[in-house]
């Protein structure tokens, strides 16, 4: 996963400038703020959330023999705050 920098808040941003943070959600789709340096939030745009939502739902809604035709497996690699340290580094 690839993080743009532009969409990299501290904690301290995040407080003092909220609208100038939000707008960056709506343009990058989601920002991340950062605490002592820490991956600590993500803000995401509503259209992103939605997005999210959707596929929640519809990943939900599969039933094991919808799932045996997806042609690959999905990655066993699981996105934690460490792996995102990782990442943004």
């Amino acid at each position: 996963m690839n993080i743009l920098t532009k969409a990299i808040v501290s904690n301290s941003e995040m407080i003092k400038n909220y609208k100038t943070c939000r707008e960056k959600a709506e343009e990058f789709g989601k920002i991340f703020i950062l605490k002592n340096n820490k991956p600590d939030a993500v803000l995401f745009s509503i259209d992103e959330y939605e997005k999210l939502l959707e596929l929640i739902e519809h990943l939900k809604s599969l039933q094991e023999k919808d799932i045996e035709k997806v042609p690959e497996p999905l990655p066993e690699e699981e996105y934690s705050i460490d792996r995102l340290e990782e990442d943004i580094k």
